[in-house]
């Protein structure tokens, strides 16, 4: 089992930032590649950023490429999600995932076997 404890969020204006912040225990953290995704009020779960298992390579949503950066270190077994640039339809609750595969990267929700409590990012305009 693996545990996974996002905190950083809260309320930002827009043009602001936020670091989002995931602790992960119990497995060896870098047998996991890690993802961040979101869900906005009204709104269906959806992708925002993985990272591969070293930390060597990125992948992101379309909506967020060049306004947030996923990154890691593994030796504090913690993923962040530096957020740049916020604009209102970034609000929504934010949740850390873990993905045990191999393959990589992977952007749907049911590839992720373990997920955070989420974290609330709101933005006014």
């Amino acid at each position: 089992q693996v545990q996974l404890v996002e905190s950083g969020g809260g309320l930002v204006q827009a043009g602001g930032s936020l670091r989002l912040s995931c602790a992960a225990s119990g497995r060896t953290f870098t047998s996991l590649h890690m993802g961040w995704f979101r869900k906005g009020p009204g709104k269906e779960r959806e992708f925002v950023a993985t990272i591969r298992w070293s930390g060597s390579t990125t992948y992101y949503a379309e909506s967020v490429k060049g306004r947030f950066t996923i990154s890691r270190d593994n030796a504090k077994s913690t993923v962040y999600l530096q957020m740049n640039s916020l604009k209102p339809e970034d609000t929504a609750v934010y949740y850390c995932a873990a993905d045990p595969g191999s393959r990589w990267p992977r952007t749907r929700e049911h590839d992720y076997d373990y997920w955070g409590q989420g974290t609330q990012v709101t933005v006014s305009s």
